[in-house]
């Protein structure tokens, strides 16, 4: 009876044929050092793992009921099994952390590559593709900026090339994977992660997110084309040659949330668009992230910073322009003034909730500005 089910299971082991262990296998070097460091890793473990297993199944079978082992109550130490215990353990947590220390700092994400493979230093006058990505809902966008062209959901780059991705996300936190190039690295809105990797044999592999996004999330696959250099420039080619413009307003489009969305191709798109969508600021209206980070560097919106606002019409430099949102230069806001408190006694003139402030005007400013030249001694 046991054999009946013992060939019952080959029919499900026949089953793992088709599992693609791409991870073992892969076509990139940075992975490839990856991967040989997850066998290293397992390797090492299993020094330990396999013994421990196999004492366990020795000492049920020695000590069973009805065999004839020898019994000893009162033993209780034993320096050598003791050394055993904690030494083996010991060197192999030594060797594995020291492996993985040196590895984890060889192969960062954001270390640029110094080699294309094993015993292959990349060559001087190579220049890395720089690609830049965007996680949408649910579909990843690729920008060529060194060829000016645009992808939805199909990636390509030339074999023994150095790649350098600069990803971001525009909603939610997600996760760009390569199995075949590198590690899953996260793109995240309003940051940017950086990714160096490199392929090594040309074919088409899966790309996809590692991360959960939402109810498109098992849609948001792509294709990775390894190519020659000739294959590759062929491609740019029918890029441009099939693609339209992917305008701001068409951006806005292709950013509403979809599932399952074919590849797409786009001709050109504006110079700025990828820092616009990193800064969060595709719509003009919009402040961006970087303008707003300066504008906290020089003081915030407080009265320290109140000039640091850029205004979207910045006009010419020599133009009479406001410079702040709530004051032209060369003021800053004082206090807000009613008319039951016109001088602002009582919500504090400039800081102060002293209602004794000295050679206040005649007339109200109702919420107008105080000259810089006018600026009270307490501020």
């Amino acid at each position: 009876m046991s054999r009946f089910r013992a060939l019952l299971v080959l029919p499900v082991l026949s089953l793992l044929g088709g599992c693609n262990l791409v991870i073992l296998d892969p076509a990139g070097d940075m992975a490839m050092q990856q991967r040989d460091l997850i066998v290293l890793a397992t390797v090492l473990m299993l020094v330990i793992v396999l013994p421990v297993m196999a004492l366990t199944v020795w000492f049920a079978w020695r000590y069973r009921k009805g065999n004839d082992a020898p019994y000893e109550p009162d033993w209780d130490h034993s320096m050598k099994i003791e050394l055993v215990v904690w030494a083996a353990p010991l060197a192999i947590i030594i060797a594995l952390g020291s492996v993985t220390w040196v590895a984890t700092h060889m192969l960062d994400p954001y270390r640029p590559l110094d080699r294309i493979a094993a015993g292959k230093p990349v060559p001087e006058e190579s220049k890395p593709l720089e690609v830049e990505v965007v996680a949408l809902d649910w579909k990843w966008l690729f920008f060529y900026p060194e060829y000016g062209v645009a992808t939805v959901n199909e990636l390509a780059a030339p074999v023994d090339r150095p790649i350098t991705f600069r990803i971001t996300a525009s909603s939610v936190m997600n996760s760009f994977f390569i199995p075949a190039l590198a590690g899953q690295i996260y793109a995240m809105p309003g940051m940017e992660t950086k990714l160096h990797a490199v392929v090594n044999r040309a074919g088409v592999y899966d790309g996809l997110s590692a991360n959960y996004s939402g109810a498109g999330f098992s849609g948001m696959r792509f294709k990775f084309h390894g190519m020659s250099d000739e294959a590759f420039a062929d491609w740019i080619a029918n890029v441009r040659e099939k693609g339209s413009d992917l305008t701001r307003p068409v951006y806005e489009q292709l950013e509403r949330p979809s599932e399952n969305v074919a590849p797409i191709y786009y001709a050109g798109f504006p110079d700025d668009l990828y820092n616009r969508i990193l800064n969060m600021c595709v719509d003009p209206a919009k402040m961006c992230m970087g303008e707003m980070m300066a504008i906290d560097r020089e003081g915030g919106l407080g009265l320290a910073g109140i000039h640091n606002v850029l205004p979207h019409d910045k006009g010419s430099a020599d133009a009479e322009k406001p410079s702040a949102i709530l004051a032209p230069r060369p003021g800053y806001l004082a206090s807000l003034c009613t008319d039951d408190d016109p001088f602002g006694l009582t919500a504090g003139f400039a800081g102060s909730a002293s209602p004794e402030a000295p050679n206040l005007p005649a007339t109200p400013i109702s919420a107008n500005s105080v000259p810089v030249t006018a600026k009270p001694a307490n501020i």
